[in-house]
């Protein structure tokens, strides 16, 4: 059987239908992935059920700014299933800061940072950004923590790493915000108070990958 590999952009390919990522790890598996070997590499299969950024791109994101090299701080890292794709893209210059709080998810963490020099694990809670000030400055941050403050936890970190223009990217579940509200009307009160601070790119519904969750790319307006 002959695959049909396509790369489509930035270190993302359609491998007969399904996301694929070509491993920074090859023969590493991050959370029982298929692996795909082809004379070109090893590609992993990226699951849009276990990943919210897959399955953002399943939906059409059309902003995808990862790249070789990227510097990206990750908020909500937990067992690293996203990261590890994204490690895959941004390569051996990328780096990508991983903050997680949950003892048992950072385990996970550090196993799949000893096999990817560009993962930086960072045990600690995004609601305290100056506890990981060292990150500096970076071009891409990504959140999915999903606590009632999440738009207070993404523009205290912007404010403090993300670059005048970067792009952060951010899953909001509302069930984790208010459970008594309605999901549209969750989403639009987050997008306001995020609008003081970021310019609107794209939302988009993560169904059916994602119950009640909106998923935002937005551009820092420093």
């Amino acid at each position: 059987m002959v695959l049909k590999i396509k790369e489509m952009r930035g270190g993302i390919y359609n491998i007969d239908g399904a996301l694929a990522s070509k491993s920074f790890a090859p023969g590493k598996k991050a959370y029982n992935e298929r692996l795909v070997k082809t004379r070109e590499g090893e590609f992993r299969i990226w699951n849009a059920y276990r990943s919210k950024l897959c399955a953002a791109l399943k939906k059409g994101l059309k902003t995808f700014p990862f790249r070789k090299g990227s510097k990206v701080l990750y908020l909500g890292a937990s067992t690293g299933t996203t990261v590890s794709h994204v490690s895959d893209i941004v390569g051996k210059k990328g780096e990508i800061y991983s903050v997680e709080m949950a003892a048992g998810a950072m385990k996970s963490l550090l196993r799949l940072a000893d096999e990817r020099e560009n993962v930086i694990p960072i045990h600690g809670d995004a609601r305290k950004p100056k506890d990981y000030e060292e990150v500096g400055k970076v071009e891409i941050v990504y959140q999915d923590v999903a606590q009632p403050d999440q738009d207070e936890i993404l523009i205290k970190n912007a404010k403090m790493f993300l670059r005048k223009g970067g792009i952060a990217m951010i899953a909001i579940k509302s069930q984790s915000i208010d459970v008594t509200l309605d999901p549209k009307e969750v989403f639009e009160r987050v997008l306001k108070k995020l609008e003081k601070h970021f310019e609107i790119l794209e939302k988009i519904k993560l169904e059916p990958y994602d119950k009640d969750h909106l998923f935002v790319v937005l551009k820092f307006k420093g």
